[in-house]
Formats: C-alpha cells, sequence, structure tokens
C-alpha cells in the first residue's frame, strides 16, 4: 500500500490544524485587546515594538498591514495614553521613531502569562529536536505570510492578467 494516500491525509489535517489555530489565536487576541482596552491592531502594534524595540511609522504600517494614516493616528493614540514614545529620526527628520514604553511592557504581558505557563508545560515534554522542527516550520510559515502580504500589497500580477482578459482587455 503507498505511503501517498496517508501522507496527503496528514497534510490535509496540518491544513485544518493550522486554520483552526489561527482562528483561535485571532479570537484570543481579541479578547486580549479587550480585555486591555485596546483595539487589535494596537495589540499588534505593541507587540511588534517589543520585538524590535523601535521602529519608524512606516514601518508599523508595512508590518501592521494599515495605511500610513492609520498608523498615523493608532501612534497618536497609544502615545496619549501612554503606551509608546515617539522621536523624530536624529538622521531623517522627517521620519518618527516609535518604542514601547518599558513601564508598560508588564501590563500587556500580563494577560499572556497563563497561557504562556501551559505553552512551556506543553512542549516540556518535545524532544529537542520536535522542537527545532517547530521553530523551523514557524520561520518558514513567517517567510511565507510575509511573501503572501507583499503580494496582496502590490496585488497579483497574474489576478490582474486574469480580470483584464475576463473584462476583455486582455
Amino acid at each position: 500500500m503507498s505511503h501517498v494516500p496517508a501522507r496527503a491525509s496528514a497534510i490535509a489535517d496540518l491544513m485544518r490544524a493550522g486554520r483552526e489555530m489561527s482562528r483561535l489565536s485571532m479570537v484570543f487576541r481579541y479578547a486580549i485587546a479587550e480585555q486591555l482596552g485596546l483595539t487589535v491592531s494596537d495589540l499588534e502594534c505593541l507587540d511588534y515594538l517589543a520585538d524590535v524595540g523601535s521602529a519608524t511609522a512606516g514601518q508599523v504600517a508595512e508590518r501592521t498591514n494599515l495605511t500610513t494614516g492609520a498608523v498615523t493616528s493608532m501612534l497618536r493614540r497609544l502615545q496619549q495614553a501612554g503606551y509608546v514614545t515617539a522621536e523624530r529620526d536624529p538622521a531623517d527628520r522627517r521620519r518618527v521613531v516609535v518604542a514601547l514604553r518599558p513601564d508598560r511592557v508588564a501590563e500587556l504581558t500580563r494577560p499572556y502569562e497563563r497561557f504562556a505557563g501551559r505553552v512551556e508545560r506543553l512542549v516540556e515534554g518535545y524532544r529537542a529536536e520536535e522542537v527545532e522542527l517547530l521553530v523551523r516550520h514557524y520561520d518558514r510559515m513567517h517567510a511565507l505570510y510575509l511573501a503572501e502580504l507583499d503580494r496582496l500589497r502590490d496585488g497579483d500580477p497574474a489576478q490582474r492578467e486574469r480580470g483584464q482578459v475576463a473584462e476583455g482587455r486582455g
């Protein structure tokens, strides 16, 4: 008996599990944002800043997939609420560099503590090779997501071409 049907079934299971994980992750993020009195976009911005330290408004816009205008409003709101600092870039006065205020980090991580502890206990049972496989998988998925976001922002040339042909312009 061929292993091809078993592999196809396993891949289908992996894709289903990934979709469910993504959906539950979003629901979880909405719940956390609501608990903190933030929007999900605010939370994504703050998480991004926690990871990178500081970023320009343009970098935040790119990472959150928001327009620069929406990011400007969001950053102003987060600055007024005391979550971020914003300073002109000394090398380019036109750019604003934003950073998460260190004294607010604990407040933002607190809602995740119980879940993070449960995840740590979950992976304690994994062999180092299994954890490394998961890290490689997440790294590759990260790259795929970024590539797809770029494609969606720039528009898929094949999609545009199909649309022109369907409209009789191709």
